[in-house]
């Protein structure tokens, strides 16, 4: 694919990583600069990309700024081009996905290179396909080409179902739900349908490293995987103040604290990239679904953008699987609702594999967003070993692994990283930082050694 790439000296960096990413990966690159870290005005280098598109010079383009945002102004007014600014790769899925976006603006100083190149791949590797975005899509050429969309349901489907429906169904289901692990391979799994399962983990699960074949790399953008945690019940409001300035200096990817400095937290970080992460049913988990959900919702609403919630652990060890799952999707769909994340604590410490492994399953069922090992507060802490074993579970449905509890130095960060980490939640994240080279900004030298 032939794709133009541009910055303004705020995205250089970035955008020399990309476009040797990209080389990599057997595309052609339409280089249009900013060729150095020259102060310069990113709607120059934005127009130069989107017109590029729109004459059909690329099929795709890539603009990186500061934000992302002013360029993605920029590019859609230029006729033909429907830009898009992805911060995440759930984003960048549904620019794709949804609207057809045929370029794709970036903000370096809101995401750091792992995560600009998994949001790049997911982006290039996504279609547009399903018939009611295309209708939507087609409205949006013709609100550029000056005429009013015609609105109102869709003329109604045929009874019967293609075949391509067929497919696009298995596999927003298999996205949704996933495989039973355990089971005999009974339809389409990994070992029947490996295009498939590649197909999956493109969409969704590019940032899970899954077992001893294939560790995750450490990224030279550490901090943005770490949760700068407190979550001591003596913590006070100047030592939580003082983690705010941590994270701003170093720019974590959030701070996780009790729902009580929920509000303190999102005050302090407004401005910035750092998330504010609340915990929910904090410690024990044993608390009822529907306080869990309220719980949640207040946090959001104070301004909590990630939900770590505990699991009914009794309930799993039970054997009451429909009570943890209706647990779980409580507080998801309070996440859903007020546009978080939410991550779901199983306390490893506390469970065999096999409790692990339903506990993964329960909350890929529920549509949480991660698993995480553990609260910190019990016997034991993540490892390694269970950061692969979760890994294993969700990988399928485009979910991620959160290790936390025990993690005290930047050794302990790389093995969960190698082991499918995608988050670290540490209280101790400034040390592993320091110990890894890592000055402010959140870059790493060593990351990579």
């Amino acid at each position: 694919m032939k794709i133009a790439i541009g910055a303004d000296h705020g995205g250089f960096d970035l955008k020399t990583k990309l476009a040797a990413h990209l080389k990599s990966k057997g595309h052609e690159v339409l280089d249009l600069g900013t060729s150095s870290h020259e102060a310069v005005d990113y709607p120059v280098y934005a127009l130069a990309v989107a017109q590029a598109v729109a004459e059909g010079r690329a099929q795709r383009g890539i603009m990186i700024d500061g934000a992302g945002i002013g360029s993605c102004m920029v590019a859609n007014k230029v006729p033909g081009v429907r830009a898009a600014m992805a911060y995440d790769l759930s984003s960048a899925r549904n620019g794709r996905e949804h609207n057809d976006a045929n370029l794709l603006t970036l903000g370096a100083g809101l995401i750091g290179a792992a995560l600009a190149v998994q949001i790049l791949d997911t982006f290039l590797s996504t279609d547009c396909q399903e018939p009611r975005h295309q209708r939507r899509v087609a409205m949006i050429d013709d609100v550029e080409k000056g005429s009013a969309p015609a609105g109102g349901r869709p003329a109604a489907a045929p009874d019967a179902l293609s075949p391509e429906d067929l497919d696009r169904i298995v596999a927003r289901l298999e996205r949704l739900v996933g495989s039973t692990t355990g089971a005999a391979c009974e339809g389409p799994c990994v070992a029947s349908a490996p295009d498939r399962a590649r197909r999956l983990v493109e969409l969704g699960a590019t940032r899970l490293g899954h077992g001893p074949g294939s560790p995750g790399e450490i990224p030279r953008d550490l901090a943005r995987y770490i949760d700068h945690t407190i979550l001591k019940p003596d913590a006070t409001r100047e030592q939580v103040l003082a983690l705010c300035t941590e994270a701003r200096k170093f720019l974590f990817r959030s701070i996780c604290v009790n729902a009580c400095w929920t509000k303190t937290v999102s005050d302090a970080l407004r401005g910035t990239p750092v998330l504010t992460c609340t915990v929910v049913g904090f410690p024990l988990g044993a608390t009822l679904p529907e306080i869990k959900a309220a719980e949640a919702r207040r946090a959001i609403r104070d301004g909590a953008r990630e939900i770590d919630m505990v699991i009914n652990v009794g309930a799993l060890k039970g054997g009451d699987d429909d009570l943890v799952l209706g647990d779980i999707r409580a507080v998801v769909e309070a996440c859903r609702d007020g546009g978080a994340v939410c991550k779901v604590i199983i306390e490893t410490a506390l469970l065999t594999d096999d409790e692990k492994r339903r506990a993964c399953e329960a909350s890929r069922r529920a549509r949480a967003h991660f698993v995480k090992t553990s609260t910190g507060f019990a016997k034991g802490g993540a490892t390694a070993e269970d950061v692969a074993l979760m890994a294993s579970v969700v990988q399928g449905a485009g979910m991620e692994v959160k290790a936390s509890g025990g993690i005290r130095s930047y050794a302990d960060a790389r093995r969960m990283i190698e082991a499918g980490a995608t988050r670290i939640g540490a209280s101790a994240s400034v040390a592993i930082m320091e110990e890894a080279g890592v000055g402010a900004g959140g870059s790493s030298e060593r990351a990579r050694s």
